[in-house]
């Protein structure tokens, strides 16, 4: 009878061999090829199955598997939906123990097996062919459920078949006749040979999987009895870096696992290799020294380094208050810093980056920078950041043609403070447009990485988090969209040790906010994700009861836990000539692109407090 596609027997194929799929249009794509398992290299996501033809297909060009999901089934020894309610074809049982015949003899200890063990798993040769080694499949109750044939002299392009089971007969773990009745331990092998082998060693319930790593119809009617062992070891074969069986079995049992070591294997491929090259003791160091494997994305915590918070790598904000609650800007963490428009979040950013610029890493090398700027054209961020270097002390106070007052820098100290950060902050190239169609997004993420991996860049700025989000339709995808950005922000933090500090503007359902009370947590933009996968955040905006004062808050900080809200915020100072932010409490300042500067100095520079307090200018935020 023809067989007619079912898209359930495709998702059961997958249940069966314990894959992790997902669906994609009308194709089922499976996390590792059934067949190369990805290769050396773990490829993932090479194999998919189409839903609708059937027709299958590994992108591996080492692989390179293709065919109908029939062929598929085949390979993997999967009963279609018509074929699983068939029963098996009852063999005659033995009355006595087959007659050992010596050309089995002579192949078996050629492989290290000797005449007794081979005895006590009936392994011998037919008496129609004495080049035909037949190994006994018993059940639980052992009796004879099937017989799997090995040509002893198979000739590769020759002979059909190097093995072969019984036809129409039942699958099973062979060895369960030599089951001590007790459940502390077994080891499954994948070859008949390899669980003899175990045997011959003295190792006790030593079972082998009938047909190799590929197919386990075997396991269903055996699954509840191997639960019950107390530990399975797993010796598979070792091939492309792996063992074979080891991860097909941790998805499917959920006894204990263990696996052999990959260096118990002593560049041999499998406990057969083993035996008869380093001995019997060689299989029982193996078996005895079996570990549980590592599950991915999960650690034992005693071999996580005990680490002292106050010795974690740092950078300094350059205002004290704030370095005393968070510690600074601690590597591997994202800083959040929120406030409404024009209320100072790119010049605090800014000025932050600023101070990074002025300090040192414990080898005495400076923090390299990277900044995206959304909102500010190029020439406009690096002028509002010479301005903030240079100080008052090189800034002049000139009339303009409305005879107002501006501020005006020192071409001199422009051209050093030029020189002074060459090669140590980086900005975003926003002039450069994505094609149409680009994620936007992941293209800034991607760049993130390459300038971390490339420039060594400690200091990720980003302003501001709405502007690299323009690829949004709706509210709720631009939540989702945000809170995934990030998500991968914060992974970016941890997997190359570095700060990130990004902007976010508050909802706009928070307008005129600060009149009334300070921002928090659930007023900032975007979903509430946001806030809680970050590690600090910061608001900062206009003190609307002081001249030229700016107040900043902390409403999260997740690894000391102080915070500073409400009438407990931070208050600091604007300077609108050299767009300064600092705290009042600290001595003057010069940045190090001066001959005579303190590289650890960060606060005031001479005389400017005094032009702050009179200064008539509004906040140019």
């Amino acid at each position: 009878m023809s067989y007619e596609l079912k898209q359930d027997d495709i998702f059961s194929f997958a249940a069966a061999q314990g894959a992790e799929t997902r669906r994609k249009g009308s194709e089922l794509v499976f996390h590792y090829c059934p067949y190369c398992q990805g290769g050396q290299h773990r490829d993932r996501e090479t194999f998919s199955i189409h839903l609708e033809k059937g027709v299958f297909n590994c992108l591996r060009s080492s692989c390179g598997r293709q065919g109908h999901f029939v062929e598929l089934c085949r390979d993997f020894n999967f009963p279609l939906a018509q074929e699983q309610t068939r029963s098996w074809r009852q063999l005659p049982q033995p009355v006595q123990a087959p007659p050992m015949r010596e050309s089995s003899l002579s192949y078996l200890a050629s492989r290290g097996i000797s005449q007794e063990t081979a005895e006590r798993y009936g392994v011998t040769a037919r008496k129609d062919n004495p080049n035909i080694l037949c190994f006994p499949f018993f059940d639980l109750q052992k009796r004879l459920v099937s017989i799997k044939y090995r040509n002893m002299r198979f000739r590769p392009g020759v002979d059909k078949n190097k093995e072969w089971f019984e036809r129409d007969t039942q699958p099973i773990l062979f060895g369960l006749q030599g089951w001590n009745g007790k459940f502390d331990q077994c080891v499954i092998t994948e070859g008949q040979l390899d669980s003899l082998s175990l045997s011959e060693a003295g190792i006790e319930n030593a079972f082998s999987v009938p047909n190799g790593c590929q197919g386990f119809t075997w396991l269903p009617q055996i699954s509840e009895w191997l639960n019950q062992f107390q530990r399975i070891t797993i010796f598979g074969d070792w091939e492309n870096g792996r063992m074979t069986l080891l991860e097909p079995l941790l998805r499917r049992l959920k006894a204990p696992i263990r696996g052999v070591r990959p260096q118990d294997y002593l560049q041999e491929k499998d406990a057969n290799d083993i035996l008869r090259k380093y001995g019997p003791e060689a299989l029982r160091k193996a078996v005895a020294n079996a570990e549980a494997p590592q599950i991915e994305r999960v650690r034992d915590l005693a071999t996580v380094q005990s680490v002292d918070l106050n010795d974690l790598e740092k950078m300094k904000t350059g205002f004290p208050e704030i370095d005393q609650a968070t510690g600074g800007l601690i590597m591997g963490q994202v800083t959040l810093i929120s406030g409404e428009r024009g209320q100072g979040k790119s010049t605090f950013l800014s000025q932050i980056i600023a101070n990074a610029l002025n300090q040192q890493d414990d080898q005495g090398n400076p923090y390299p920078i990277f900044v995206y700027s959304g909102e500010l054209q190029d020439y406009l961020f690096k002028g509002w950041l010479d301005f903030q270097l240079a100080g008052m002390r090189h800034v002049s106070i000139v009339e303009n043609e409305y005879d107002e007052k501006v501020a005006q820098m020192d071409k001199d100290a422009a051209a050093k403070i030029n020189e002074w950060y060459r090669g140590r902050i980086w900005l975003y190239d926003d002039s450069l447009l994505p094609e149409e169609g680009a994620d936007a997004c992941a293209i800034l993420l991607q760049t993130v990485e390459k300038v971390i991996r490339q420039y060594g860049c400690r200091l990720i700025a980003l302003d501001n988090l709405m502007t690299a989000m323009d690829g949004a339709n709706t509210q709720a995808e631009l939540n989702m969209g945000q809170s995934a950005f990030v998500g991968k922000l914060k992974r970016i933090a941890m997997k190359y040790n570095v700060c990130i500090l990004l902007v976010a503007h508050p909802r706009k359902s928070c307008s005129g906010l600060q009149v009334n009370r300070s921002l928090g947590n659930d007023d900032i933009s975007g979903s509430g994700d946001i806030t809680n996968k970050v590690d600090v955040v910061l608001t900062c905006g206009r003190d609307p009861e002081k001249k030229d004062a700016v107040r900043v808050q902390i409403l999260k900080n997740r690894l000391f836990g102080r915070l500073r809200m409400g009438d407990n915020a931070i208050s600091m100072v604007y300077s609108p000539y050299t767009r300064r932010i600092v705290s009042p409490n600290l001595p003057p300042v010069t940045y190090g692109w001066e001959k005579e500067a303190k590289a650890e100095q960060i606060g005031w520079p001479v005389g400017e407090w005094e032009l702050v307090q009179l200064s008539e200018a509004e906040l140019p935020f």
